[in-house]
């Protein structure tokens, strides 16, 4: 069995009330909810959430009923991991059938497109990693044009390589982590304390798919790009 899960917490400094505000016509929560329940390998979906208003909707669609999200898991620094290890387990007092895989999507990160979902879950299965995380290639690279000050205030790269880099497809590949998809084996879910702690492989996504909403101007980029999307199709 896959399980889905989306989390939406009811606050957020950057756009409030964000996970629920209306983007074209639907509450942002329903972009990813889509992805979910219109996958045919995800055979069931749990919303983690403190807000009694998603909670609800996602019941309406489908969702597993869990409870709401506990308090201490409902803050601004709340670990992603311990909500993630939270509603493995409230799904399967649940389930009848054990968890195959984890697949969380990012509420805010509507521009994924169903593919990314699968393939994730394909190069999981392919690779046999303790999970999989969705990746862009970084638009800025610390080997070349990223820089630091150090304590004088002068400015210098931040990673340093012996010669330097003058060209940016000379320095090293580096990723940005990005929220479209996780896919997790449920017993490193359990075990592991942090992300990182196991065999993290990339599945890397185009970066124009790959903009979180966190501040209104986001919210206003994503909506275009969307826009523009929906007229192509």
């Amino acid at each position: 069995m896959i399980l889905g899960h989306i989390g939406a917490r009811k606050g957020s400094k950057g756009v409030p009330g964000k996970n629920f505000r209306p983007l074209l016509g639907k509450p942002l929560i329903d972009w990813s909810l889509d992805h979910l329940f219109d996958n045919a390998e995800i055979d069931a979906v749990v919303v983690s959430t403190d807000d009694a208003r998603i909670y609800e909707h996602a019941l309406a669609r489908g969702a597993l009923d869990i409870g709401l999200r506990p308090a201490h898991l409902a803050t601004d620094q709340a670990p992603k991991w311990g909500v993630w290890q939270h509603a493995l387990e409230a799904a399967e007092a649940k389930l009848t059938a054990p968890v195959e895989l984890f697949v969380d999507l990012d509420c805010t990160s509507p521009l994924r497109l169903p593919e990314d979902v699968s393939g994730a879950i394909g190069a999981f299965r392919n690779a046999r990693p303790d999970m999989v995380m969705s990746v862009c290639e970084a638009r800025k690279n610390p080997y070349f044009n990223l820089v630091e000050a150090d304590e004088t205030g002068a400015l210098h790269v931040s990673k340093p390589l012996p010669g330097g880099v003058w060209a940016r497809q000379d320095a090293p590949r580096v990723f940005e982590h990005v929220g479209l998809v996780y896919v997790l084996d449920p017993a490193y879910l359990r075990r592991a304390q942090t992300i990182y702690e196991g065999r993290v492989l990339p599945y890397e996504i185009p970066a124009e798919r790959c903009h979180d909403i966190d501040t209104p101007f986001d919210y206003r980029l994503v909506e275009l790009l969307l826009k523009d999307r929906l007229s192509s199709a």
